[in-house]
């Protein structure tokens, strides 16, 4: 038995062929001279469509005034995004201003844009007339512009949604095309709603339709998240093979990220012949939300040679342009979210730890700097001088964030910026890293920005402990009637307002006293704490989501209580507005923040105002041009 083992051992080891290390180098550089021989296919460019302003918009719990959305606008042309679709023009008045002033302030710009071509501003619109009239008059003051327009495809939505048959489908998405067409617009999208649910057969029917109606771009959305890789990619494969006419237009992927695919499902979709990619900054979106800007773009960054494909989208405006969109819409970002998490970078086991000391590349595909991430390693203590910060600050932002614009554009900014860095760090020991200077910039001017600034807290004193009952003073300026400098102090007419209030808790006592000094009755729906950096001394970040009460009762500062039952603070039927305060205190934290939600909520209202007042104009004017023509 043993020998015949030891046999058996033999025969393998004479199966293996001995060859000499002359021989193995030989192979080895003929190998390699064939691989370089061969000549590399010429990589087409994708187009990258970001549509966090429409699509990430429709997050439950997100609202976005005007100046975010135009604020956001710029820094994704800045990222050198392709397309933005700015918004739903037909939807609101409110959101026909922000496309329309996106088109306007944003359409124009080539700031950091390798291509020295603007971003395309997009809007949608549904296969009706009326819709493609609004989203036309929105988007064509900028130099390059598209209607996106769009009809479900699949026979669910169909029977019952729209109860039409396939053939009335065929004819709305053909007309859609066709009207906007003659209406002067030359760059249409189409997108077969719920394409993923759909026959195939009847999908190369409408896209045929379509194209030969004049569209330019067609658009495949896995509208529910349901389709796998491979399935979503053969249907990519499938429809640019069988649909007539689909050689002349550029295909496209829109996935939802309902069974965590949404990336894999876009990629797919390229690898099989598709040249745009609908995606989302932070990947927010309906439900659980779209494909990740960030994650298609790294994957193409770190897999050169596997896609076909080339991007325009500076990585390094990655980071920043995450920060801005998580700050003003308030969807947090999860820890272990790829490429912009908290953790992605961050390694806890000691062989990984000890791994990435020795060579980053044992287990980093991706350097931090690559995507803008700031470092911790130099820091700014309390005895920097103006000189240093200004210095420190000119590095991290370079010469094409959205930051340095500002402070360009403002330089008396500067002076405020420094003040409260000095004071920061008298606080904070160990001194100031990178991202607490991120977020003296987010204070300093995201705040303020996000809407006209009614009130400004001045003080909070709050009293309170285990077994007594909270109390807080609060004292506010009203900036009603208020003027400013260019640093955005006040300069006269601001009415300083004070009052004290009892809670169950100090953070429900300050909302209370905030409340009754603003007259709100708001309920606040959610409530987030987290800190900017390490250690106890840390900024504190607070976020709150409030929505108006109808409630007597209730004075908006805790949720609502009914029979023992706590109310309902789902964001589906209400219209929710998002504050956010930073402060080495989270209770003076937690002011700024309610009162950001607050200052949102009236210039919200009063923008709604003045355009009823608009259109109530616009109204009497029609009827007088039409009496005259009478």
């Amino acid at each position: 038995m043993l020998s015949h083992i030891a046999r058996r051992q033999q025969q393998r080891v004479s199966a293996v062929p001995c060859t000499s290390a002359a021989a193995v180098r030989a192979r080895l550089q003929s190998r390699a001279m064939a691989t370089t021989a061969a000549p590399l296919p010429e990589k087409q460019k994708l187009i990258i469509f970001d549509t966090t302003l429409r699509d990430g918009e429709q997050s439950p719990g997100v609202t976005l005034t005007t100046e975010e959305k135009v604020e956001i606008a710029k820094q994704l042309s800045r990222l050198g995004v392709d397309v933005c679709e700015a918004g739903f023009p037909i939807a609101s008045p409110g959101d026909f201003e922000a496309v329309q002033r996106i088109a306007k302030e944003v359409g124009a710009l080539t700031a950091n844009r390798s291509s020295g071509k603007p971003m395309r501003i997009a809007g949608l619109a549904r296969a009706v007339e009326p819709d493609i009239v609004r989203c036309f008059d929105a988007v064509k003051h900028a130099p390059l512009h598209r209607i996106h327009t769009f009809l479900a495809t699949s026979d669910i939505h169909l029977k019952y949604k729209l109860k039409i048959s396939r053939a009335e489908c065929i004819t709305r998405a053909r007309a859609a095309v066709a009207f906007a067409k003659s209406i002067g617009c030359n760059d249409i999208e189409f997108s077969t709603e719920d394409a993923g649910r759909s026959e195939r057969a009847f999908l190369c029917d409408v896209l045929a339709e379509v194209i030969a109606a004049g569209a330019t771009t067609l658009n495949i959305p896995d509208t529910v998240g349901y389709n796998m890789p491979d399935e979503y990619g053969s249907m990519i494969k499938y429809l640019i093979q069988n649909t007539e006419g689909g050689d002349k237009v550029t295909w496209s992927t829109h996935c939802h990220n309902d069974l965590g695919l949404a990336t894999a499902n876009s990629l797919a979709g390229v690898l099989n012949g598709a040249r745009q990619v609908e995606c989302t900054i932070n990947g927010i979106g309906e439900r659980a939300g779209n494909t990740s800007l960030e994650e298609v773009i790294m994957s193409l960054h770190t897999h050169p040679s596997y896609f076909p494909v080339y991007h325009s989208v500076d990585t390094t405006q990655i980071y920043m342009t995450s920060q801005l969109v998580t700050k003003k819409s308030g969807m947090v970002i999860q820890p272990n979210k790829a490429i912009v998490g908290s953790n992605a970078f961050a390694h806890e086991s000691g062989i990984h730890q000890d791994g990435v000391l020795k060579h980053k590349e044992t287990y980093e595909i991706i350097q931090p700097q690559t995507i803008g991430l700031p470092s911790n390693s130099m820091v700014l203590g309390k005895l920097s001088g103006r000189a240093a910060f200004k210095q420190r600050i000119e590095q991290i932002l370079g010469n094409n964030s959205m930051y340095a614009e500002k402070l360009a554009q403002n330089p008396e900014a500067f002076q405020t910026l420094f003040g409260s860095f000095k004071k920061l760090a008298d606080m904070k020991k160990g001194g100031l890293n990178e991202q607490d200077l991120y977020a003296l910039l987010d204070d300093q001017f995201n705040l303020v920005s996000s809407g006209k600034e009614t009130y400004r807290l001045k003080s909070v004193q709050v009293v309170s402990g285990n077994g007594v009952q909270s109390m807080s003073t609060v004292s506010l300026h009203d900036l009603s009637n208020a003027t400013f400098s260019e640093d955005g102090s006040i300069v006269d007419g601001a009415v300083e307002k004070m009052d004290a209030a009892t809670g169950e808790g100090a953070v429900h006592a300050i909302f209370r006293s905030i409340n009754r000094l603003t007259g709100m009755r708001n309920v606040l729906a959610s409530y987030e704490v987290k800190s900017v950096t390490e250690g106890s001394d840390s900024l504190g970040r607070v976020v709150v989501r409030v929505h108006e009460s109808t409630s007597d009762e209730n004075d908006g500062a805790a949720p609502k209580h009914h029979d023992g039952k706590q109310e309902d603070s789902s964001f589906t039927d209400k219209e929710v507005y998002q504050g956010t305060g930073t402060d080495p205190d989270v209770l003076i934290a937690s002011a700024k923040a309610y009162i950001n939600a607050i200052n949102r909520l009236l210039a919200t209202r009063q923008q709604r105002v003045n355009t009823d007042k608009v259109d109530l104009k616009a109204k009497a004017e029609i009827r007088k041009e039409g009496a005259a023509a009478v």
